[in-house]
């Protein structure tokens, strides 16, 4: 199988690069810059990447690769810092920008030079996104300048001879028009990518590496939420082991209006081992007067650990067997990896130690896998719909929608209204543009009037974002029809809130939840 390695250098879009290459049907991973020659050589790469980053590759705690990379005979393109950071090395000069040249941020006009590869077949100019404060003064020898702005001469730069190019812009984001085929290009005409890596052909060599890690005899208990990441995990341990996988669904009290029954009905016509346990007032009495979000996270991830312990002891799950959970890539980089910042703690990646150690290992086969792509792996194992396009919702449920201390009446009150605002949405025309959407119970109150008389009472967030792989999205444009009936009727019907307020923020500089 082809691969391409990219190597991480800080950059805010780093995850959206994997995606775009992994489109091209492409295997890739990204790998902190501290990754040694020679494990880049085990490694094997078609082709490297270098991404962006916040710092200036002229300074002496800037982050640098080792310069053999360079020697190896394989294509590099280089992404902002990364582009510069290819010209540092090389024999090139990276500057600060002066006021009046080359620093270029947001939206620019960017003209290519279409005879090389990474242009070709593209038009001539577009719309560029520019993130950059330095610039090079001076490009290295053997590079043509291949992309140009009015600010800026050297906007592109390749050495097609040695594969080698950079871009000062960020092809991999939406905002740069045909930067996913500039991509597709340097995958398919520069490093020779033949498109090798699927769904189907992922699904088979993971069914077949789950058979062979727990064997013949092992035992396998799951996590399973009743989400599209745990359900497609439990299929393909379903296909590996079969009746040796216990699945365990914990409802924590936190859930939406009447989804623990549901979970356990949709679950009940599998033909797997299912358990419901039902823990709302061990959960909540954890949390009471907790009110810090990571510490939330970290509570309900631990207090999971032991509800999932106390079921293996129950079933004489022993050492020799193994704990599953459905961890995708998003929840990886979001809980901080390698020098990646911590964005929030997924519950997932918070298992206590003991609990850890009660199992031969956990396995986390889909940690390498954005949302969209385990969608498409749920669609080969056949599972239905329903399953597959249900949208996100966090492990630690409506703990993190509820702003503050959690408690089982705002548990109701979030549950009520959250009800009413996605039945609302899915009966309009304007569903299909939502990819998630939600209430959240704020921890603010405001004055309001009822019945001629003055409320003083909780403030509603609704939120509902447009995105295809969830690490970057915009606010949904609701209809103003639909956002008053949402709110006429959740005023009208749930007792305690009396101001309702629309979630305008896209992400970033917001996350999608609000904890």
């Amino acid at each position: 199988m082809q691969k391409v390695l990219i190597l991480d250098f800080g950059g805010q879009y780093n995850q959206l690069i994997a995606r775009r290459v992994r489109e091209c049907n492409v295997y890739c991973e990204v790998r902190p810059f501290t990754m040694t020659l020679a494990e880049i050589r085990e490694y094997d790469p078609i082709g490297i990447i270098f991404t962006g980053g916040p710092n200036s590759v002229y300074l002496a705690d800037a982050p640098q690769v080792d310069p053999g990379v360079f020697e190896l005979g394989v294509p590099v393109l280089g992404i902002c810092y990364g582009c510069q950071l290819m010209a540092h090395h090389l024999g090139g000069q990276v500057t600060a920008a002066q006021e009046d040249t080359a620093r270029e941020y947001g939206k620019t006009e960017t003209f290519y030079d279409t005879n090389c590869k990474l242009f070709r077949g593209l038009p001539a100019q577009g719309i560029s996104w520019m993130s950059h404060g330095d610039y090079m003064a001076r490009v290295p020898q053997g590079f043509s300048l291949v992309g140009h702005t009015e600010a800026c001469p050297n906007v592109a730069i390749a050495d097609e001879e040695r594969g080698f190019y950079g871009v000062q812009f960020h092809p991999e984001v939406n905002h740069t028009q045909h930067g996913a085929d500039m991509l597709r290009n340097f995958m398919n005409l520069v490093c020779g990518a033949v498109g090798d890596w699927t769904m189907e052909g992922f699904c088979k060599k993971t069914v077949a590496w789950l058979s062979d890690t727990i064997g013949p005899k092992g035992r396998v208990l799951l996590a399973l939420s009743g989400g599209v990441d745990s359900s497609v995990l439990a299929a393909l341990l379903a296909e590996a082991v079969g009746s040796r996988l216990t699945c365990v669904f914990v409802d924590h009290g936190c859930m939406r209006k009447n989804e623990g029954d549901e979970v356990e009905a949709a679950f009940a016509k599998w033909n797997i081992h299912f358990v419901r346990v039902n823990a709302q007032e061990r959960f909540l009495g954890k949390l009471k007067g907790v009110t810090d979000p990571q510490e939330k996270r970290r509570i309900i991830g631990a207090e999971f650990g032991y509800v999932f312990l106390d079921e293996a002891l129950k079933f004489g799950i022993t050492k020799e067997d193994f704990f599953a959970q459905g961890t995708i890539y998003p929840d990886v980089i979001e809980s901080g990896k390698g020098d990646a910042a911590v964005i929030k703690s997924h519950h997932n990646k918070l298992l206590p130690r003991e609990v850890i150690e009660q199992f031969k290992a956990v396995l986390e086969p889909l940690d390498h896998l954005f949302k969209d792509e385990i969608r498409q792996l749920g669609k080969e194992l056949g599972l239905p719909d329903y399953l597959v396009h249900r949208q996100p919702f966090p492990g630690p449920g409506l703990a993190v929608r509820i702003l503050g201390e959690v408690t089982a009446e705002k548990v109701k009150i979030l549950q009520d209204a959250d009800y009413i605002f996605r039945e609302e949405l899915e009966k309009s025309p304007c569903v299909k543009d939502c990819s998630q959407y939600f209430a959240v119970l704020t921890n603010a109150r405001s004055v309001g009037v009822m019945g001629d008389g003055r409320t003083y009472d909780n403030t509603l967030a609704l939120r509902s974002v447009t995105t295809s792989d969830f690490m970057t999205a915009d606010w949904t444009r609701i209809p103003y029809d639909v956002l008053d009936r949402v709110s006429v009727r959740i005023v009208n019907e749930v007792p305690h809130i009396n101001r309702i307020v629309y979630d305008i923020t896209s992400k970033p500089p917001a996350t999608i939840e609000w904890e």
